[in-house]
């Protein structure tokens, strides 16, 4: 017996729109992420994507670490293979000591391995976020860290309700150093307000680290997670939650970070971990971690003092070129500069205006708000172009706010 070969009659095209789940369907595009579309058009002077820039990576270590990995017969089975997914141990094991070495007591088994910090946070977010949950973050916050938490649909408040008492959120997020987009820095007195706080209404904290590394006099207050385990005894004994990336020190296409936190918040994200990806690359943490072991003082001074003369260079041109009535940060590491306004511009009608008169981008501000959006502002970073590209790039943005003012 043969079966006759079935015929599809012709139908009307799907609605995907409507098989979509809530969460599929409250996915947007980033902001940024299509402005970086823009990098390739030579003619651009982009403040738009806050990326490291490409000249300062280590790529010799990088290149000998893989050769060294994939050239040894044992390793590269190691390399190769399937492997657990809190991690290669011993790059856990390097980022443990430095936490020891400061007297807060944690082990391996505190730190697990992502694909970049963003991945981290996207486990976080489903880890403790229900719909209707309260998320508490600052005014601006990192547009990533608002992508990642909304996949559980909270509802949003601002990190200041925290401090002044108000006690029903489920979890807070703050990013105490050099903050993307603002560039702003915690005092150590607001952060221990803040642990404080968080004690009192029970709420957990994400402590997201990701350019901690990049003051330009290499000094910063204390973490959260410092503070907090030099306090109670240990990490285990905490609510901080730490996010941390090589993307920023090392190279971001290694895909890279690492989560440290109590172990049983650990356990259950090497669990969410393992249904999304199994584990991170072993491949690239055998060889960051070969990186590690090789990179000197001399690399960090570099990328220190590259992005400080470069931020110096856009404050001075700020300084020389913005109109009345436009107010900056003024940060002392990272990436980022954040710029407020005059009332009754809009950042991202300005941005087409920038684009197609000035050939220069920026990010309007209005996608790092979750709520109370400010959209007479915007943010530059600083660390892709030369002192004498910025200064050109913040010129043309000083006439075009003159003549929109």
């Amino acid at each position: 017996m043969t079966l006759a070969e079935p015929t599809l009659a012709a139908a009307d095209p799907i609605d995907w729109d409507e098989r979509f789940s809530d969460y599929g369907a409250r996915a947007s595009a980033s902001e940024i992420r299509e402005l970086l579309k823009l990098l390739v058009q030579p003619d651009i002077i982009s403040f738009a994507g806050g990326i490291p820039d490409p000249a300062l990576f280590p790529r010799e270590l990088v290149a000998a670490a893989h050769a060294k990995v994939l050239g040894d017969a044992a390793l590269s089975r190691e390399a190769l293979q399937y492997s657990v997914s809190e991690g290669y141990a011993p790059l856990r094991e390097q980022l443990a000591a430095p936490w020891r070495a400061k007297g807060v007591d944690l082990d391996i088994d505190n730190i697990l391995i992502t694909n970049g910090s963003q991945q981290a946070l996207d486990l976080i977010s489903r880890l403790f976020l229900n719909p209707g949950d309260r998320l508490l973050s600052a005014r601006p916050t990192y547009l990533g860290a608002l992508q990642a938490f909304n996949a559980g649909a909270p509802e949003h408040g601002d990190l200041a309700e925290l401090i002044t008492g108000w006690s029903k959120a489920k979890l807070a997020y703050v990013m105490p150093d050099f903050a993307n987009p603002s560039g702003e820095t915690l005092p150590q007195q607001e952060r221990q307000a803040i642990l404080a706080a968080a004690d009192r209404a029970g709420v957990a904290l994400v402590e997201d680290a990701a350019y901690v590394e990049l003051a330009f006099d290499g000094e910063t207050p204390p973490s959260l997670l410092e503070l907090e385990a030099r306090a109670k005894g240990s990490v285990d004994a905490g609510r901080v939650i730490y996010c941390g990336t090589f993307s920023k020190t090392v190279v971001p296409g290694l895909r890279l970070g690492w989560v440290i936190a109590p172990k049983p918040v650990i356990r259950k994200l090497v669990l969410m971990k393992q249904a999304a990806d199994l584990h991170t690359s072993s491949l690239s943490q055998m060889a960051l971690s070969e990186v590690l072991a090789n990179l000197t003082p001399e690399h960090m001074n570099a990328l220190r003092a590259a992005y400080g003369a470069r931020c110096a260079a856009m404050l001075g041109a700020l300084s020389r070129h913005m109109p009345a009535g436009v107010t900056w940060t003024k940060p002392k590491g990272g990436m980022f500069v954040w710029l407020d306004l005059p009332q009754g511009l809009d950042g991202a009608k300005l941005l087409e205006r920038a684009i197609k008169e000035e050939r220069v981008a920026f990010v309007p501000g209005a996608a790092f708000f979750a709520t109370g959006v400010r959209r007479n502002s915007l943010r530059l970073s600083f660390s892709l172009n030369p002192p004498e590209v910025v200064e050109e790039g913040i010129a043309r943005l000083g006439r075009l706010l003159k003549s929109a003012s």
